[in-house]
């Protein structure tokens, strides 16, 4: 099935309103009204605030708003970024050698862990907590969606079951733990050696946006600048996406300290997600390159080696196990804070972002399929009369 955008617009128009991106049919403008984003507030305290990281994927933009908003900022790692932010209190050690000796004698109000994303995850938290005792009020730690080993409900809720050493497949005590895994022991061990009345735990999605080196999200924004025909997957109106602006998670994630706010949350958006054409046209809408849509069900792609996730990056179709993964009912979440800035605006600047690496790094996606391989499907799909 291909389509062109204009074709795609006036169907969906009909359907649901142009697509709720806050395109006009028939007109690639960018989406700037797609999920409007309250007013921003001023903080309902001054706090200070130790992040463990900082100078990684996500940590800079939590760096950065919490200064913005006024806040006493310190972060700490292994110094291999000492330029970063100037005037800000960095404190060096070495996580994996449970090295905290820098915080000693210091409080804060709270912390946010961004660094426990190992196999060993839950001896890092177990570490922090014994270097921060009766130091820190609140603990966030940045977890993830996939700790959850069952998301066939729908809609999915952040209660669904996680992972337990018992229950995850193909693992043995000794062998190191596969990352759902790694970070649900890491959940539990925060909440026995903080208490759970002051752990906040955030569970995203795939955390997209300018500054991400993993390409997952950045290739679709690439290849639909690149125009001409576009491999789409699966059903492009029933396959569903929920994704996370990095700044609308490290934002939420600041304001939940301020507020003191503890629970288990999901980190990803919109509030009732997307379809998977509503990304990629949306995605479309900040470009002018002429494009085409070609539409190929998984069935097909598997055959031909293609992946969901992978050489097709965002998009898992709800297969058995898996029909809630992007069907989160974020009602608790957005009742805390968490708010949606526009898919046109994360498209625009992770491509601004990626035009500024270097010429290699732009030419070298980490993700997605090569444009070979993905003419090469295209050509057996057409050759296969479709």
């Amino acid at each position: 099935m291909t389509t062109n955008r204009r074709d795609f617009l006036r169907v969906t128009a009909t359907a649901g309103g142009a697509l709720g991106l806050g395109l006009t049919p028939g007109f690639a403008t960018p989406a700037l009204r797609a999920a409007p984003v309250p007013a921003e507030t001023k903080p309902q305290r001054k706090i200070r605030l130790l992040i463990l990281g900082g100078t990684g994927f996500i940590g800079p933009h939590q760096v950065r708003y919490a200064l913005e908003r006024g806040h006493d900022v310190t972060i700490f790692n292994r110094g291999s970024n000492p330029e970063m932010f100037p005037g800000v209190t960095e404190l060096t050690g070495d996580r994996a050698a449970n090295d905290y000796r820098s915080l000693e004698g210091k409080t804060w109000d709270a912390v946010i862990d961004n660094s426990a994303s190992r196999g060993d995850a839950p001896e890092w938290v177990r570490d922090a907590a014994n270097a921060l005792r009766g130091r820190v009020e609140q603990y966030l730690f940045i977890s993830t969606r996939s700790v959850f080993r069952d998301l066939s409900q729908v809609p999915a809720t952040v209660d669904a079951p996680t992972f337990t050493p018992d229950t995850t497949p193909n693992w043995q005590p000794g062998q190191t733990r596969p990352y759902g895994l790694a970070k649900a022991e890491a959940e539990r061990a925060a909440w026995e050696h903080f208490g759970r009345d002051r752990v906040t735990v955030v569970r995203p999605g795939l955390i997209v946006g300018p500054g991400d080196e993993t390409d997952r999200f950045t290739y679709w924004p690439v290849r639909i600048d690149r125009g001409g025909e576009i491999l789409a997957p699966g059903n492009p109106l029933e396959d569903r996406i929920q994704i996370i602006d990095v700044r609308d998670l490290c934002e939420w994630c600041v304001r939940l300290c301020e507020s003191q706010t503890y629970g288990t949350f999901m980190g990803v958006g919109p509030e009732n997600g997307r379809s998977i054409a509503e990304l990629l046209h949306g995605i479309a809408a900040v470009t002018t390159k002429p494009l085409a849509w070609t539409w190929v069900p998984l069935d097909f792609l598997s055959q031909h080696g293609v992946r969901p996730y992978a050489e097709m990056p965002v998009w898992r179709p709800p297969t058995p196990g898996y029909e809630g993964f992007a069907r989160f009912d974020l009602t608790r979440e957005v009742a805390a804070g968490l708010t949606f800035r526009p898919l046109a605006e994360t498209a625009r600047d992770t491509l601004a972002y990626h035009y500024s690496r270097p010429p290699e790094r732009q030419r070298q996606l980490r993700a997605g399929i090569t444009p070979e391989r993905e003419a090469e499907v295209l050509r057996a799909w057409h050759a296969a009369g479709h």
